[in-house]
């Protein structure tokens, strides 16, 4: 079972055909890790309910994926306030679903394949990763699950996503494996794609309409009002930012060289490079099998070659300090012997075996000279960690006794800098990130009122911040003499728009009377271009035309007129008659569907993939907590009702 999984895994087929599963996958996670009482969590679907801390885990891996490909923070609120939380709580829902009705029809991997297939995983790891032991070679329960804990794993999480990922790759395989598309349902595609149009449209002449008149205040104060919604500025706030930091004070600090010494006769033994060796251990049943193994050894045999007389392979440990040897008698033994000498049997505390030392490197003790950089880069670090605190605890007392936070951090020798006005997204009016802003302090600055200070807040180590709103700029829109010659070329652009389509349609009803289209152009002052043999699989080749031209074109019917918007940016409408449409030829859509068959199976189980989960959601009813997603990834639900209530308060006015 497990060679006919991992031949499908392989397979063309199986790539497209687990696209769409693997997509979600690698953000979200599979498997429900996290249990909790059901009807407690985020969501629950069958047997299975996902705590809000499995939830904010996702959203945080989902949130440094967007940070890693855009290159700027995504803050909690920015999620919901682009609907993002939905989108993951939607998907979430179906994930759980599917892996939910999968498990409940009995499709679960035995513990056996599971453990097989985490040894492999682990395998595959890069050298000094795996979690096996060096001396036996075997699997390392607590390296493996230190392993995990870099990932914010659990063996028991991750397994359980190994499980739901293996169920639903047998469950699906085994789907597809008995699947067979008909041939029709590519030949229909390929019918449909090879579909041919020929069409003919002339441009409307922007030189046949009268251009409108520059608007009066009036007009753009009303214009203005019917695009309040996109006019409207956000709210901004200027701020000082009180910053202390180890990192930038490192700089201003020359180590005392009575500290450099004290530090390094402190870690001189750690510094020193201690005496290795490289030996070959062979393990025997038995004193008098140790006694034989190592007299053939002194004669200079091969090790393998004795170690195999015996049933044995020999173990290699190559430049080990005594301190890496598991068995204290064979580490007193080693380093005993020259490079070259045979030990004679050795009973240590992991049985009876011999060593042959084949290389002996001394230990280099060390000097100040040759680690100076590092330790004096470590003094520096420590001295300047330790003014960082000096520094916080200055502008503390200064603060608690009235000072604000401008006078204080003066006083404590900090750095203070005063913003340009930001929004909640921590962009200026430009909608640029602010270089030094963390979404952390974004998030405090705009929990504040106008004058407001923040405590001191430790960022991490040596550093620390407090904020103070020196000015809120409330969301309105821009006064119109600001904004009035960007405003009029909007405004002059939409009104030339609505004439040059109220054109079109006047020219358009004259041909849908009889006119013919070449007389009706040149009525206009344009000539008719023609485009014949347009078709779904070359659009692609006729992009230039405009996007709603192309939908335009394939929704119309045999000799209807229609008008539309033209060019890459919609600067041109048209007028323009469907004057054809033709079958495509038989032989192309045989040759088509022939080399299609496959394309169209595999989006044919895409299809099914996705209307099964969907299927698993609504026969599992499963269930979901928006409220409680949000409040897992510290979103204030209280202030984000009574903002929407706010907004739905306007919008009714």
């Amino acid at each position: 079972m497990l060679a006919g999984f991992r031949s499908f895994a392989k397979s063309p087929f199986a790539i497209l055909l687990f696209g769409l599963l693997i997509v979600s996958f690698a953000i979200f996670g599979i498997s429900d890790v996290f249990k909790g009482p059901r009807g407690s969590g985020v969501i629950s679907a069958g047997s299975r309910t996902m705590s809000p801390q499995d939830f904010k885990l996702r959203f945080d891996n989902y949130r440094k994926e967007v940070e890693r490909r855009n290159g700027e923070p995504l803050t909690p609120d920015q999620a919901v306030e682009r609907g993002i939380d939905r989108q993951i709580v939607q998907e979430l829902v179906l994930q759980e679903s599917i892996a939910a009705a999968i498990t409940k029809m009995g499709v679960v991997p035995s513990d056996k394949l599971i453990a097989k297939i985490v040894h492999e995983q682990m395998s595959q790891l890069p050298p000094g990763q795996r979690p096996f032991d060096s001396i036996t070679g075997k699997f390392d329960p607590k390296l493996y699950a230190a392993l995990l804990a870099q990932n914010n794993l659990t063996p028991q999480s991750y397994e359980a996503s190994l499980r739901d990922e293996i169920a639903q790759t047998h469950f699906f395989s085994a789907v597809a494996a008995g699947l067979k598309a008909p041939r029709v349902y590519a030949a229909l595609q390929a019918a449909y794609g090879l579909e041919m149009r020929d069409v003919a449209a002339f441009a409307v002449n922007p030189a046949s309409v009268e251009r409108p008149a520059p608007p009066t205040d009036a007009q753009l104060t009303a214009f203005m009002k019917e695009n309040a919604e996109r006019l409207t500025r956000p709210e901004t706030r200027v701020l000082s930012i009180m910053r202390v930091s180890a990192t930038a004070l490192e700089p201003t600090i020359t180590p005392n060289p009575a500290d450099v010494q004290k530090a390094f006769n402190f870690r001189k033994d750690s510094l020193a490079k201690p005496e290795t060796r490289s030996l070959i251990q062979i393990v025997a049943p038995d004193a008098k099998t140790a006694a034989t193994i190592s007299q053939r050894l002194a004669k200079g045999e091969d090790p393998a070659t004795v170690a195999k007389a015996f049933g044995k392979s020999p173990v290699a440990l190559v430049d080990k300090p005594k301190s890496a040897l598991p068995d204290r008698k064979v580490a007193d033994t080693a380093f005993g012997l020259a490079a070259g000498q045979v030990s004679g049997p050795i009973t240590g505390e992991l049985g009876v075996s011999v060593i042959k030392v084949t290389k002996v490197t001394p230990g280099v003790a060390a000097t100040l000279d040759s680690v100076r950089p590092q330790i004096e880069a470590e003094v520096r670090a420590q001295a300047a960690q330790s003014k960082a605190y000096d520094q916080t605890q200055a502008y503390q007392d200064a603060h608690d006794a009235g000072a604000d936070l401008v006078a204080a951090a003066s006083k404590a020798g900090a750095m203070v800098v005063t913003t340009a006005p930001i929004t909640a997204q921590g962009a200026d009016q430009m909608g640029q990130p602010v270089a030094g802003l963390t979404p952390e302090m974004v998030k405090t600055a705009f929990g504040l009122p106008q004058g407001g200070e923040s405590d001191l807040i430790e960022a991490g180590k040596g550093e620390y911040y407090a904020v103070k709103v020196e000015k809120v700029v409330p969301a309105a829109m821009p006064p119109l003499a600001e904004i009035k010659p960007q405003l009029t070329a909007v405004w002059l652009g939409q009104e030339m728009g609505k004439r040059l389509k109220a054109k079109a349609d006047a020219l358009a009803a004259r041909v849908k009377k009889g006119e013919s289209l070449e007389a009706v152009a040149a009525s206009a002052q344009s000539n008719v271009q023609r485009v014949p043999g347009l078709s779904r699989q070359n659009a692609q080749q006729h992009m230039g035309l405009g996007q709603e031209f192309l939908g335009a074109a394939f929704s119309a019917k045999p000799n209807e007129v229609f008008t539309a918007r033209a060019g890459q940016q919609g600067e041109a409408f048209v007028v323009a008659k469907m004057e054809a449409i033709r079958a495509a030829p038989t032989a192309d859509v045989a040759r088509i569907t022939v080399l299609t068959q496959t394309q169209a199976a595999s989006g044919l189980m895409r299809d099914l993939g996705e209307a099964s989960r969907y299927a698993a959601k609504a026969q599992l009813k499963s269930k979901s907590n928006l409220t409680l997603a949000r409040q897992a990834i510290g979103v204030d639900t209280d202030a984000l009702a009574k903002a929407e209530a706010g907004k739905a308060g306007k919008k009714a006015e």
